[in-house]
């Protein structure tokens, strides 16, 4: 039979680290659990946003019923035409929280055909606003959906 230097000297063949694998696992587990749940759980009266990165003005939006209770995930929509006679364009759209809010950032200042309009619907209800930058920068709609 063969022995090993590590016998002949007294010490075990295993390192700590192979003996602390376990526990070690488990803590990385329970470390990554952790850390997962405080991103899923979030805050639900964050207001969405949406950014149109072409400057600095704002739009935010509550949206009701006729009686007044906030509509959760009523969409806001903006078309932005922009460019050379008007050819390029983007489409914004942002759903509205549990609250009825909304926010659309870094739309432009200024327009070559003001005003914006602004899109707000939930199911069959559709409602539109508009807005010119110029004007003001960083308006704040109420806006009432129903019959």
């Amino acid at each position: 039979m063969r022995i090993s230097w590590r016998q002949a000297l007294g010490r075990t063949t295993t390192s700590i680290v192979t003996r602390m694998r376990p526990a070690l696992r488990i803590f990385a587990v329970l470390l990554l659990c952790e850390m997962c749940s405080h991103s899923v759980a979030g805050n639900p009266a964050d207001v969405p946003t949406a950014n149109g990165g072409m400057g600095s003005c704002t739009a935010d939006f509550t949206v009701s019923d006729t009686a007044s209770k906030p509509i959760y995930d009523a969409k806001v929509h903006l078309k932005i035409k922009f460019g050379f006679m008007s050819k390029k364009d983007t489409d914004l759209e942002v759903g509205t929280n549990s609250d009825g809010k909304a926010r659309i950032e870094g739309l432009p200042e200024k327009l070559k055909k003001p005003p914006m309009e602004f899109t707000i619907s939930s199911g069959s209800m559709i409602k539109s606003v508009t807005n010119d930058p110029a004007t003001n920068c960083h308006p704040a709609f109420n806006v009432t959906l129903g019959n």
